[in-house]
């Protein structure tokens, strides 16, 4: 029978062990000094096939790399087939079509976690313009989500799409507002894109990550895994662009107060108006809804929705009256207007961070008669209830638009 020679220390070591040598202990620093050696000898016996056999060999470690290297090969090669959603498709044909590239729909919550896509996707809503959603992960040449194709062209960047379908279709959602209007719009698009948008997904990828996570849209014998590894990646870009934006570098106590200092400024701006710039929508609409409706609908008993939907109630009611205007397959079940730390009793004994009843999302270019009819007077329903527990049953400066069809 072969024996295995161990040797236990509490100092970190290697031991060199020669024949009718006594033992030399070389430090683990690069050093060839040799060390008084302290500790034990355990003895093991060796059998001559299994396990042991192969941990007594010389190969033992040469395949264990190669072992631990094929499987991370696999695992790697799974992850990138499931979030990249590689597979044989049919090319898409952007001839007078719009096609929409952004990330998948999420489990619950809103329709997009990202609020540039939420943005440009009810952008698309609000002036009525077909289009189709590609949801393949696939980032475009400059690196960006959401882009868009149209006639062989690809568009990236929120602004540079509303500008390149304003020139190439001509609509316009800022036609009513004058120049000073205008201006602010503007004003108010840069603060929420590039200070409150940040803050926003500071909250869902970095302090609320765990919730994030369960949204994501992965499905699987590895989904458990594949959403710990996707969130996780997720948190780590977000961190590294948040240190480069400059408001990573400060504590989360201070990224909160940033946030809520937004979204007060955004309570104060909106008022009692329909509409952020008054009682007619505009392309900055797009872009506060798209980012409100993080705090509203995605982030659960945190700071942001306690805000919306406590002292911010207007806030709230301008998220819903976007919501049944332009997402009316979009069903929330109207008791979430409380947040999980404001619930009443009922909200309490749920145990559900949202309360979504039913979640059925699509795009404006599918078509909704494929929804059974009780699914339409469920909705329907809800949206009568929420116009009431809003007072908001009608809408004026929507009696000159046709309902958007698909």
């Amino acid at each position: 029978m072969r024996w295995g020679v161990g040797l236990a220390s509490s100092r970190l070591c290697a031991v060199d062990l020669g024949r009718n040598q006594s033992f030399s202990v070389l430090g683990l620093c690069g050093s060839n000094e040799r060390h008084p050696f302290c500790g034990y000898i355990v003895a093991f016996p060796l059998q001559d096939c299994g396990i042991m056999t192969a941990l007594g060999s010389d190969s033992w470690w040469r395949k264990s790399l190669y072992l631990t290297g094929g499987a991370l090969l696999a695992a790697t090669a799974y992850l990138l087939h499931e979030l990249l959603v590689i597979r044989k498709e049919q090319d898409m044909d952007s001839t007078d079509a719009i096609i929409l590239h952004q990330f998948s729909r999420p489990r619950t919550g809103a329709p997009s976690l990202s609020p540039l896509c939420l943005k440009i996707e009810t952008y698309l809503r609000m002036a009525d313009l077909p289009y189709q959603n590609y949801f393949d992960g696939k980032l475009s040449p400059q690196g960006k989500m959401p882009w868009i194709e149209y006639n062989s062209e690809q568009v990236s960047g929120t602004e540079f799409i509303i500008d390149f379908l304003e020139e190439q279709l001509g609509v316009n959602l800022n036609k009513s507002l004058s120049l000073q209007e205008r201006a602010v719009s503007h004003a108010i698009s840069t603060m929420v894109e590039e200070h409150f948008y940040w803050t926003i997904v500071y909250s869902q990828w970095v302090d609320n990550l765990e919730e994030t996570q369960k949204m994501l849209p992965v499905s699987g014998p590895l989904s458990d895994l594949l959403k710990w590894i996707l969130s996780h990646v997720t948190s780590g870009i977000v961190r590294r662009e948040m240190y480069g934006h400059g408001i990573g570098r400060f504590s989360r106590e201070e990224v909160y107060a940033l946030m809520e200092r937004d979204m007060r400024m955004l309570a104060t701006l909106l008022g009692d108006k329909r509409y952020i710039m008054g009682p007619k929508m505009s392309s900055v609409d797009a872009t506060v809804f798209g980012h409100l409706a993080q705090a509203m609908w995605t982030l659960p008993g945190t700071r942001p929705e306690q805000l919306i939907k406590g002292e911010l109630m207007n806030l709230a009611m301008y998220c819903e009256r976007m919501r049944r205007r332009f997402w009316p397959e979009w069903f929330v079940d109207p008791d979430d207007f409380c947040s999980d730390g404001l619930s009443g009793e009922d909200s309490e004994d749920s145990g559900a961070p949202s309360q979504l009843l039913d979640f059925g999302l699509y795009s404006r270019t599918e078509t909704l008669e494929e929804e059974s009819s009780p699914s339409r007077s469920h909705a329907a329903t809800s949206d009568c209830s929420a116009a009431s527990a809003l007072g908001t049953d009608t809408d004026p400066d929507g009696s000159d638009r046709e309902p958007l069809k698909c």
